[in-house]
């Protein structure tokens, strides 16, 4: 792999990059199966739906419900804060830092053929946020 060349989708030897990857986290207290079960537990208050979530069979199935909960007023506002508080919880510290830190200097690129242009990037379009707080995570970690 050349320097420049992108990290475009976050399976195979780079599967450890997705929020789906099977890595706990201690949020708030709660152990989490993937920060893809705390974020879409994040977007509500109700702790009801948010222990549902977190017993989810899947990270699929947490990012359903995580769909169907009343969500918090200040979600839109904070929503990316969450995200990149989950990414250094699951990689600062971890075993898990290391291979992000290998990832330097490529850029990470969420490709996606679900159409998620705001996490990510899909037939070309897309914010690629989630790429991007991996970026500022692996600086953040490399400083």
């Amino acid at each position: 792999m050349n320097d420049d060349t992108p990290i475009y989708a976050f399976h195979g030897p780079f599967r450890f990059l997705s929020n789906f990857y099977p890595f706990p986290i201690l949020w708030e207290g709660v152990q989490w199966p993937s920060t893809e079960y705390a974020y879409q537990a994040a977007k509500t208050i109700d702790p009801a739906c948010r222990e549902s979530i977190r017993r989810a069979s899947t990270p699929g199935d947490a990012k359903r419900l995580g769909g169907k909960v009343p969500i918090r007023e200040d979600w839109e506002r904070i929503k990316l804060d969450v995200m990149l508080e989950l990414l250094f919880l699951k990689f600062a510290g971890t075993e898990l830092e290391p291979p992000l830190l290998d990832t330097y200097p490529h850029t990470l690129i969420e490709g996606n053929t679900w159409n998620d242009t705001f996490w990510g990037i899909c037939r070309g379009r897309g914010e690629n946020h989630l790429g991007r707080l991996l970026m500022q995570v692996r600086q953040e970690l490399r400083e």
